[in-house]
């Protein structure tokens, strides 16, 4: 489990180095234009919805270690190909390769994670993943911030060079790893699994077709705001300085940072569905304050440290999700479908990273007051999506630290009669 966490962050601190950056790479330090930037950008989420729908298979058929190691790879050439793209072509057939080997490590890590965990400690498993690759990517974009430099190509080349190596030491570090077989939940395991298997036996688990309803909407309404709508909301209707923007997500990323592990105490022992319903809650006060920030009525001051503190909390409910999702997805997957499980997850949260900025970024631009209340609705959908998930899961998968507690039946001890023994009458 160590190895694999080890190398789950080192590839989410090669990430760091240049996803930040890649917009600017195309577009100023490759002259290939704001146009070719954004087919770019388009392309390495689109090679994600492409290769996501077979990976999961392959990683159950395959297991996840050969799919980890071939994903890797892709990424890393992928990685190398950006850094000397000059040309469209290159620099489209590089994100393609690029965006396909990440999106594929996403799910096979998972996997690994559920192989090598007891359905009790996937909880502080997935924490650690979560919390490990998000120090990884903040520390992998501050020091890419330091070595960056728009008028030298070269030191591009060494970021996306820094980023393929790390790719590589994911690959060196997951062919080490031994993987035991799925210690999977009894109770998870949906009844048409043995009937179908595939797609059919997934969409037939009407707890996981719920999980992923849910999860579309958490991923549309938080992590796809964050560099399109809320961003252009911020700064058109707030106000906002481009360098607050900055500061606002290091503080999301400061928050889960410091939280991560006192939110876990508080997350192992609730049920998964009403921390999933809390954070809808959590969301809901922080659209709220960042409607408060385009008012418009209080100072420049004020209107940033309400905006900073939006990011703040969606970090907080970000710290809340890490642990309780991601387990929950495996604890409801068959052993033979752990990996098409986490695939189809992983392709939900993708498609919603695609519609996100695509629909929240004009309306963050131009319909201000609309876009904080159609997201204020959508939080508060999440609180009603996770109470009727809750409605379909076992206690064990609901909370799993029930696994644990001991029985209450109690032995009761109860005085025993003598045996008497017949004795002679005497006449």
């Amino acid at each position: 489990m160590r190895r694999i966490q080890a190398g789950s962050a080192l590839s989410a601190f090669g990430l760091g180095f240049t996803v930040p950056y890649l917009y600017v790479y195309v577009a100023q330090v490759r002259d290939l234009g704001a146009a070719t930037a954004g087919i770019v950008l388009a392309v390495f989420a689109m090679a994600a919805l492409v290769v996501l729908p077979f990976s999961g298979r392959a990683i159950d058929r395959r297991g996840p270690v050969p799919v980890l190691l071939v994903a890797s790879v892709v990424a890393a050439v992928g990685a190398v190909g950006m850094g000397f793209a000059s040309s469209v072509p290159a620099a489209v057939g590089a994100a393609a390769l690029l965006g396909a080997g990440t999106a594929v490590l996403q799910p096979a890590l998972a996997t690994m994670i559920v192989w090598c965990s007891t359905p009790v400690g996937r909880t502080r498993a997935f924490a650690m993943q979560f919390f490990l690759q998000n120090l990884g990517l903040g520390v992998g974009g501050l020091i890419g911030g330091q070595l960056v430099d728009t008028s030298r190509p070269g030191s591009f080349i060494l970021l996306f060079s820094i980023e393929a190596a790390m790719f590589l030491v994911l690959a060196g570090i997951g062919g080490t790893v031994r993987v035991p077989g799925s210690p999977a939940l009894q109770d998870a395991r949906p009844s048409e699994a043995g009937k179908g298997g595939g797609v059919r036996a997934l969409l037939g688990h009407k707890a996981m077709v719920q999980l992923c309803v849910l999860g579309f909407v958490l991923f549309f309404a938080c992590y796809g705001q964050f560099e399109s709508g809320l961003a252009a909301y911020g700064t058109e209707a707030a106000g906002i300085q481009p360098s607050a923007l900055g500061l606002a997500l290091a503080a999301n990323t400061a928050v889960i940072v410091l939280a991560q592990f006192l939110v876990l105490k508080f997350v192992e022992r609730r049920r998964r569905s009403r921390v999933i319903a809390a954070v809808g809650l959590i969301w809901t006060v922080a659209w709220i304050i960042a409607g408060y920030a385009g008012l418009g009525h209080g100072s420049q001051a004020m209107a940033t440290a309400a905006f900073v503190s939006t990011y703040a909390l969606f970090g907080l409910g970000e710290a809340m999700l890490s642990p309780t999702v991601a387990p929950l997805v495996a604890d409801l997957a068959p052993e033979s479908m752990v990996g098409s499980y986490n695939s189809a997850f992983a392709l939900v949260k993708q498609l919603a990273l695609a519609v996100g900025p695509a629909v929240g970024g004009p309306m963050g631009a131009a319909l201000h007051g609309p876009y904080i209340v159609t997201f204020v609705l959508f939080s508060l959908g999440i609180t009603f999506l996770a109470v009727r998930l809750g409605k379909q899961l076992t206690p064990e998968q609901n909370q799993p630290s029930l696994a644990l507690r001991p029985s209450k039946v109690v032995v009761r001890h109860e005085p025993v009669e003598p045996v008497r023994q017949d004795v002679p009458v005497r006449p």
